[in-house]
Order: structure tokens, then sequence, then C-alpha cells
């Protein structure tokens, strides 16, 4: 799982400081994982995200924002509970989930938000 700053979320997701309408970037559908290191729910989640990385890997690109050092970024995307993930399918608008939640549930994200088997 790829680390997201600021500057490369603007590059490889989506530049939200000169785009008004979402425009992702990727080619692959992705899941960003806004945490914090202190975060107890994050850390059950986590290992849970490799594990899926793995198994959707070339399907589905995972990245981590952490909500401590890109501050901004969270702001952006209004951020308030943590672990919260954004599902952003290649066509259409993303959606997020908030909160920690099983291997099964996040399969039945990938599946119904992201269209990916």
């Amino acid at each position: 799982m790829e680390q997201l700053s600021k500057k490369t979320f603007c590059e490889k997701i989506f530049d939200y400081e000169k785009k008004k309408e979402w425009e992702f970037q990727g080619t692959l559908p992705a899941i960003i994982d806004f945490y914090a290191d202190w975060c107890g729910p994050c850390k059950m989640v986590s290992p849970v995200l490799e594990k899926l990385a793995g198994e959707y890997a070339g399907k589905v690109d995972f990245y981590k924002v952490d909500t401590d050092k890109e501050q901004d970024l969270a702001q952006a995307f209004g951020i308030m509970t943590i672990p919260s993930l954004l599902f952003i399918p290649s066509k259409g608008e993303p959606q997020m989930a908030r909160g920690a939640h099983d291997r099964q549930a996040f399969a039945k994200m990938i599946r119904e938000v992201l269209g990916v088997k």
C-alpha cells in the first residue's frame, strides 16, 4: 500500500485544488485509507487492507493517507472519523466508508462500489 502526500494525491488521484468537478486520475479503481498511527480501529483495519491489496493486485490500487501529517488533505475530504476509506471506481463518483469493517464487508464494497470481482 502506497503512502500518499497531498502532492502525490493530487498527481495520482484528483487535483482538488485546481478542479471543482471530480476527475479521477488513476487507471485502476482505488481505495484510500485515511488513518492515524494512534488510532486503534485503524490498526485493526490495516492488516485486512494489506491482505486485500495482495488479493486484488493488478485490479485495485490501495493507498494510505496519514491524517496527522496530511491535515489539509483530510480536511478537504471532510475526514472527521478514522478510519475512513474512500472507494474510487474507475468511472463515476467515489464513496466514503467510515469505521472499521471486516474482510467480508470490504470485499463486498470492492465488488459493489468498484465493480471488481
